[in-house]
This record gives C-alpha cells, sequence and structure tokens, in this order.
C-alpha cells in the first residue's frame, strides 16, 4: 500500500498468514505476561559535540515501535515514560511504527505516546515497515501532534542552540535517501546530526560533516546470544553496527538503538528493548 521497495511477494504471504495467526494481538499478551516484560533500558550518552558558543542539547531517540499484535501496550508506554521524565529538548523518532498495516487506531496510539513526551521540538524518519503501509495515515498523525516527518529534509533549531540542524534521511533500503537535498535544507548549519532508520545510511553521510548518527532497525538481532550477540541482523552495516555506540572513520559518532517493539518474533532474548538520551555538549 506504500511507496517503499522490496515488498516481495514472499513478504506479503508472510504478512497474510501473520494477521490471521495473530488475530486478536495473543501475541502481545503473551509477552507481557512474562516477568520484566515491560522493562525498557535507558542508555545515556553525553558527547562532546558542539561548539563552544552553543548550549547543551538534550536529544531523546526512540524508534522501532511497531504498534500492533507482538508488542506489549504497557511496554511502549513505559519507553516514552522514560522519554518524558528525561525532559529532551529534541524527540527523535526512528522508524518502524507499526507492524503489518497502518490502520487510524494505531496512528492515533502512535500520536498520544509522542504527544505525551512533551518535546519543545520532535522530528521523525520513517522506516521500511511504514513505507509498505499507508504511511500517509502515520505522518498525518504525526504532523498532528507538531512532528517534523523528515523525508530527506532538515529542520534547524532555533534560540540557544541555533547553528544545530537535524537532518533526516528517507530509508536507505525501502526509500530513495537523498543526502545532497537533506543538507540544502540544512545549508548554514554549522553542526549537522542525522536520524536514519538504518545504520545503513552510514556510506551515503561520509562525507557530509555530520557529527551524529542515530539509527534504529536492528533491534540489536531481536533475537541474540548471552552478551547481546546477535544471531541475524539484516543490513551490511546492520551487522557491522548491530547496537550501541561507534565511531565511524570520519570521526562522527553513529548511536544503534535497538528499538522498542517486536514484529514476527512477539519476544526478545538478550536483546533487550531501549531508549536513548543524548547529552551534546561543547567540546573541552
Amino acid at each position: 500500500m506504500g511507496r517503499g521497495a522490496f515488498y516481495s511477494n514472499r513478504r506479503a504471504l508472510v504478512e497474510a498468514v501473520l494477521r490471521r495467526a495473530y488475530v486478536g494481538d495473543w501475541p502481545a499478551r503473551a509477552w507481557a505476561a512474562l516477568p520484566r516484560a515491560t522493562d525498557v533500558r535507558v542508555r545515556h550518552e553525553r558527547l562532546p559535540l558542539l561548539g563552544p558558543t552553543h548550549a547543551p542539547l538534550r536529544i531523546g531517540f526512540v524508534s522501532d515501535l511497531h504498534i500492533g499484535p507482538t508488542t506489549p501496550d504497557a511496554l511502549l508506554t513505559r519507553a516514552f515514560d522514560l522519554l518524558a521524565a528525561a525532559k529532551p529538548d529534541v524527540l527523535a523518532l526512528g522508524g518502524d511504527y507499526v507492524f503489518l498495516e497502518a490502520t487510524e487506531a494505531k496512528a492515533r496510539r502512535l500520536a498520544a505516546l509522542v504527544s505525551g513526551v512533551g518535546a519543545p521540538l520532535a522530528v521523525a524518519v520513517l522506516g521500511n515497515h511504514d513505507l509498505w503501509t499507508d504511511h500517509s495515515v502515520l505522518e498525518d498523525a504525526l504532523h498532528g501532534v507538531g512532528v517534523r516527518v523528515l523525508v530527506n529534509d532538515a529542520v534547524a533549531l532555533g534560540g540557544e542552540h541555533r547553528g544545530v540542524a537535524v537532518v533526516g534521511l528517507d530509508d536507505p533500503w525501502t526509500g530513495a535517501p537523498d543526502i545532497e537535498r537533506a543538507l540544502r535544507a540544512a545549508d548554514g548549519a554549522d553542526v549537522l546530526l542525522a536520524i536514519s532508520h538504518s545504520p545503513d545510511a552510514v556510506p551515503l553521510l561520509a562525507h557530509a560533516s555530520v557529527r551524529l548518527v542515530l539509527a534504529g532497525h536492528t533491534h540489536g538481532g531481536h533475537v541474540a546470544l548471552p552478551g547481546s550477540r546477535p544471531l541475524v541482523v539484516p543490513g551490511t552495516h546492520g551487522r557491522r553496527y548491530p547496537h550501541g555506540r561507534h565511531r565511524l572513520p570520519d570521526g562522527a559518532v553513529l548511536l544503534v538503538s535497538r528499538g522498542v517493539g517486536g514484529i514476527e518474533v512477539p519476544v526478545r532474548l538478550f536483546a533487550p528493548p531501549d531508549v536513548l538520551v543524548v547529552d551534546l555538549v561543547g567540546s573541552p
């Protein structure tokens, strides 16, 4: 139903089967019944990436909500409660807001979660699952609560954060990322931050003078071995950067979230849900 590429006949068949198999959202209820099912980790990062004239900037980042039959609603509530408690200056949303189709009910739930954080500025990119469905329903819901949806676009911060811009790329796998267009929209900024649904945007950003990249998509493998060693991770750069903090060859910092929700497998193993709270400060 959406503009996303690589939606194969096999994928369509799998999703058709899952819609029937997961009727009534029983997998989400089963997950919710497990011990510590609503635990969400808050990963704090403090990065000296700003110039000496910039005020400190706090970013809250959440990705891969997958509102749908395999994600407990209480888990989503917990993730956004933690973000609200952090009081971010910018709330950044990393895509994959739904699993299976985007309905009006899911869109309303997404809007309610986002508006509850109360961040002065909220920005979002779209993920592959969003682009495989009627993503306009999701975009309309986000716009309705003041979120800037960045599709190869940028938003400049004002006030004490003047000179900082957030660039948002279209999904690197199923969308049509255009870094040059996004950079033109950020013209005049001296500090560039980037959001991409997937770490596979890393090569696109290699010469863009971006200081921080926020990404999700990988789920940290979703099912991993002890020590959070992923078994299967999608994407070439997803496998290289499955979760956590990484220093890229051009000096930029890449932070990859495991995200929150679930897709085909309605439980996580050694890949706990997380949200990021990133404090950007001036260089020493």
